[in-house]
């Protein structure tokens, strides 16, 4: 099963789930160690090179899972309560949109100084310049501090999983795991 139903999440859907909270992790980990490296580390030029190629590669990801988001069916998950299906919603929307503005904040970031975002020798993402005074500066700022509540959701976001999964006993955690029909 590639596509959702109603009972539950297809395959493409799953799968970009979970590269996309693989990446967004690895991203933020590389992002905490790097600030701190020193001109005289091997890792100084290299590890912001990776950074940016993989969050280019991921906003690809994001936009293709946000229509994939659209032209599939949305599961029905009739045994949470109303306050819980709000919370998800507006969690999800909040993922996304944090998400997309830190990958937009990273490029104005990597982009001020007029080069563009080169992604592993496949493709490079054009720079549209500084489009404002201390652009990297602060759309660095930003970065960081979206970075920080990006993460903090997502903790909110596993541990409303692991409540369906261990206090609930219901099925939220497996249908972003497995297909339905393989269940």
């Amino acid at each position: 099963m590639f596509r959702n139903n109603k009972h539950g999440y297809g395959l493409i859907s799953i799968l970009l789930h979970w590269l996309s909270a693989i990446t967004i992790l690895g991203l933020f980990a590389v992002g905490f160690w790097m600030v701190d490296l020193t001109y005289y580390s091997s890792w100084y030029k290299t590890a912001p090179e990776i950074h940016k190629a993989v969050g280019v590669l991921l906003l690809l990801v994001t936009v293709f899972r946000l229509f994939w988001r659209l032209v599939n069916p949305k599961p029905i998950n009739g045994g949470h309560k109303l306050w819980e299906r709000r919370v998800a919603h507006w969690t999800h929307g909040a993922l996304y949109a944090l998400l997309l503005l830190i990958l937009v904040s990273g490029y104005l970031i990597s982009t001020a100084d007029g080069r563009g975002i080169n992604v592993f020798d496949l493709f490079a993402v054009p720079s549209l310049g500084a489009l404002f005074d201390n652009q990297a500066d602060l759309a660095g700022l930003v970065h960081q501090y979206l970075a920080y509540t990006l993460i903090a959701l997502v903790v909110v976001h596993m541990l409303g999983a692991l409540k369906h999964q261990f206090i609930d006993k219901d099925q939220t955690l497996l249908n972003i795991i497995k297909p339905k029909e393989n269940r």
